[in-house]
């Protein structure tokens, strides 16, 4: 198994990554909206306008 982020082979301690670098540049893409999936517009409310 490689890691997603780098290619390099798994560590058992970081799992599925090979270390914590690649650990938290993975956090920083979930925290950043990175990993999300498209859908339709939400309807604006009256608070928004």
């Amino acid at each position: 198994m490689k890691c997603p982020i780098c290619g390099k082979p798994v560590s058992e301690r970081y799992r599925p990554f090979c270390s914590r670098r690649c650990a938290d540049v993975d956090l920083a893409r979930w925290f950043r909206g990175d990993y999300r999936i498209p859908g339709a517009p939400l309807p604006q409310s009256d608070e928004e306008e």
